[in-house]
């Protein structure tokens, strides 16, 4: 007996052994093959430049897995559309990154008509793009195609991490009637109190301000070209805020080599966290010196370029606001200093669990922030 289990686990390891060696050539040499993310079939509304905007049709299934749940799909639809508004360096993929876990298709199960707009991949001749090119020129352009494919004048606004600004940035300097809601995730508001960043940027103010007293140098003359942030520094910076959970995925993926189930969602993931996008130069100086050292966004006004600003007690359409538990990107500190300046009479903040990608996408977040995203926008989208 004792010989046949041997014989039974060395035949059994040896198996795992070969799909370990197997699925290690393959993730290499043909990475596509565990791509999982943009499951969800979609239309091109309009290209112009960098921006696209797509529309996802509605789902043809009665049901969606979601996580390890089956969700019915809603035969009544929302009056208000939703647009989608991603991240620059993150791929808008993790609007839609698993089969299993996809916003967009929850969102089409909960009954609302799913827009989202791409903001591209900048390559050096658009270094000089700023907050203004993205916030005050780029949405507005993918809200007004999303009006024509419409029809209708009304949307709601839900934007993730820097997308929950453009949201925000563009309703202070637009004023737009037409914007029924706006839902942020994890969006950095008081740049003194995100997470390490924050204290770096208090302990410059000194210096800074004496450097603008004694010295003609200014840190938004510089060339943009010269501050265009590329794709993988953009993805180093970011895993560096939780290396310990970087060394952790390694080994993770190390032990679960073997299963391709596993290489699916595991590879999906990283994709996101990989194959970051740049950072043209215009708005690396924006968020240095404005967003973060002037910390403009916490004072509620913010200037985009000569004359033209956002101004955020012009938001006063229903807003929701939500932020990760244990985000140490986006602080809960950091994302809670909305509500002193956004005026809105309704006006909401929540707190759900994870950290800065998990809030958003990890596997809690459709229990977690979807719900709640979903429940608060579905009593406020009548017609």
């Amino acid at each position: 007996m004792v010989l046949d289990r041997m014989v039974r686990f060395s035949s059994f390891a040896g198996e795992r052994a070969v799909q370990w060696i197997s699925n290690a050539v393959e993730t290499t040499l043909f990475a596509e093959n565990f791509d999982v993310s943009e499951q969800t079939p979609f239309d091109v509304v309009v290209r112009n430049g960098l921006m696209t905007l797509r529309y996802y049709p509605p789902l043809k299934e009665t049901s969606i897995e979601v996580g390890g749940e089956t969700m019915p799909v809603a035969t009544a639809r929302h009056a208000i559309p939703v647009l989608l508004v991603p991240p620059l360096a993150a791929d808008p993929l993790n609007f839609d990154l698993l089969p299993n876990r996809s916003l967009v298709k929850f969102l089409l199960a909960k009954g609302f008509k799913v827009y989202l707009v791409d903001f591209g991949s900048p390559k050096a001749r658009h270094a000089d793009y700023g907050l203004a090119d993205y916030a005050a020129r780029m949405l507005p352009d993918a809200i007004a195609a999303l009006r024509a494919h419409h029809g209708g004048r009304d949307l709601s606004l839900l934007g993730y991490c820097m997308g929950g600004l453009f949201s925000l940035v563009y309703q202070g300097w637009a004023a737009d009637a037409g914007i029924r809601n706006i839902v942020t995730i994890a969006a950095p508001i008081d740049s003194r109190a995100v997470g390490m960043a924050g204290g770096l940027v208090e302990a410059m103010q000194v210096p800074i301000r004496l450097i603008r007293r004694l010295t003609p140098f200014r840190l938004d003359k510089i060339s943009a070209r010269r501050l265009m942030m590329p794709g993988w520094m953009a993805s180093n910076i970011f895993k560096l805020s939780n290396p310990v959970g970087v060394i952790q995925g390694y080994v993770d993926l190390l032990m679960n080599l073997w299963d391709r189930e596993y290489l699916r969602e595991n590879r999906t993931v990283a994709k996101w966290f990989n194959d970051m996008h740049a950072y043209p130069g215009g708005i690396v100086k924006d968020f240095v010196v404005r967003v973060g050292l002037d910390n403009a966004l916490a004072k509620g006004r913010i200037e985009l370029a000569d004359g033209v600003t956002s101004d955020f007690s012009a938001i006063t359409c229903p807003y929701l606001a939500i932020a990760g538990k244990t985000d140490q990107i986006v602080t809960l500190d950091a994302a809670r200093k909305v509500m002193e300046v956004v005026p809105a009479a309704d006006k909401q903040f929540a707190e759900a669990p994870g950290g800065h990608a998990g809030v958003f996408a990890g596997s809690k977040a459709p229990v977690t922030t979807w719900t709640i995203a979903a429940d608060w926008l579905a009593l406020r989208s009548a017609a």
